[in-house]
């Protein structure tokens, strides 16, 4: 399944449509303004949100939350003691854990599980300026929880790259 998403996405307190290639709009991420942290639910075009994620007060590395009907579902963290600061952990409240790696800032980036590729972010399919696409290679894969994966740490490389400019 690929999917298009429009580069300002993440800006809070914005909303934003993710589009199959036929431009069918599936998703719709909903930027929470006027909050302490970033908070973003995912929702399906009739408005059901199926899930949520916002960034954890309180914690020694920025980490973000992902909860599904009021349960967390997943923690996703810049792997420590990692040699590539592109390099995220996600972790499932089962105890799965995903890795995310790649070229984050640049869109470039992939998700896998047990070096099984679940999801490739990339702008390099695309004509179309400031979009970049999630390719979602398993069709049994939990669509909503990648995208989720794919937003939170974009939000978390963005907020890292800020605070290492002065910005943030």
């Amino acid at each position: 399944m690929r999917l298009l998403v429009r580069e300002r996405l993440f800006a809070v307190g914005d909303d934003y449509w993710i589009e199959d290639t036929d431009g069918r709009k599936l998703f719709l991420v909903d930027g929470k303004a006027m909050r302490v942290r970033d908070t973003f639910e995912l929702k399906d075009p009739d408005g059901l949100v199926l899930a949520e994620f916002r960034q954890k007060l309180l914690s020694l590395r920025d980490t973000m939350i992902i909860q599904r009907n009021g349960e967390k579902l997943a923690e996703v963290r810049r792997k420590r003691l990692s040699l590539l600061r592109n390099h995220y952990r996600v972790t499932l409240v089962d105890g799965t854990e995903l890795d995310v790696s790649g070229k984050i800032l640049d869109r470039e980036f992939a998700v896998d599980y047990d070096g099984e590729l679940l999801a490739q972010i990339s702008r390099r399919w695309l004509t179309v300026r400031d979009t970049y696409g999630i390719d979602i290679v398993r069709e049994d894969a939990d669509a909503s929880l990648l995208i989720a994966v794919a937003v939170c740490v974009i939000v978390l490389a963005d907020k890292e790259h800020d605070k290492a400019l002065g910005d943030g």
